[in-house]
C-alpha cells in the first residue's frame, strides 16, 4: 500500500471549485471492481453457472427420457394394437371353429335321430305286420273252427280232428293267400 500512498501524494491537488477527475482513484476503483468481479466469479458465478449447467443437463436428459418414453409408449401402443388385432383374429378363428364344430355335431345328431327314427319306423312296421299276421292267423283259426262246426251240423256227421285239420289246410291253401292280401 505504500505505492498507493505515494501515488496519492504525487497526484495534483483537486480544485475545490470545479469538478475534476482523479485518474488514480479511477484506476483504484477499476482494480477494486475487477478484484471484486474475480471474487464474485470464483465464489458466486462459477457455482451458479455449474448449478445451471447441471440443471440444464438434467433438463436435457429429462427431455430425452421423455422423448424416449413417448417413443416407447407409441411403440407399446402399436404393439398392444397388434396384439389386440391378433387376439381378435384368433378369437374369430376359434369362434368359427366352434360354430363349425357345433354345426357338425348338430348335423350328426340330426342324422343319428333320423336313422333312429327310420329304425323305429321299420320296427313299428314289422311289429304291425307281425301283429296283423297273428290276428289274421287267429281269425282264420276261428273261421275254420266255425266253418267246421257249421259243416258238421250241415253234414250231420262228426269229423275227427285229423280230418278237420286236413280240410282246413286244404281250404286255406286254396283261398288263404288271396284273402290275406285283401285284408
Amino acid at each position: 500500500m505504500n505505492l498507493l500512498a505515494a501515488a496519492a501524494a504525487t497526484a495534483p491537488a483537486a480544485d475545490a471549485s470545479g469538478l475534476s477527475i482523479n485518474f488514480f482513484w479511477v484506476i483504484v476503483a477499476a482494480l477494486n471492481f475487477i478484484f471484486f468481479l474475480a471474487l464474485m466469479w470464483a465464489f458466486a458465478f462459477r457455482p451458479i453457472a455449474n448449478i445451471l449447467a447441471e440443471r440444464k443437463a438434467r433438463i436435457v436428459a429429462g427431455l430425452a427420457d421423455a422423448e424416449q418414453a413417448r417413443k416407447d409408449r407409441d411403440g407399446a401402443v402399436a404393439d398392444r394394437d397388434q396384439v389386440m388385432a391378433d387376439a381378435r383374429r384368433e378369437s374369430q378363428i376359434l369362434i368359427a371353429a366352434a360354430q363349425k364344430s357345433a354345426q357338425e355335431l348338430r348335423e350328426a345328431d340330426i342324422a343319428a335321430t333320423r336313422e333312429e327314427l327310420g329304425r323305429l319306423r321299420e320296427k313299428a312296421t314289422a311289429d304291425i305286420a307281425a301283429e296283423r299276421d297273428r290276428a289274421l292267423a287267429d281269425l282264420r283259426a276261428q273261421v275254420a273252427d266255425l266253418a267246421l262246426a257249421a259243416a258238421g251240423v250241415v253234414v250231420g256227421e262228426t269229423m275227427t280232428d285229423a280230418r278237420q285239420r286236413k280240410l282246413v289246410e286244404d281250404y286255406l291253401a286254396r283261398t288263404g293267400p288271396a284273402e290275406g292280401r285283401k285284408n
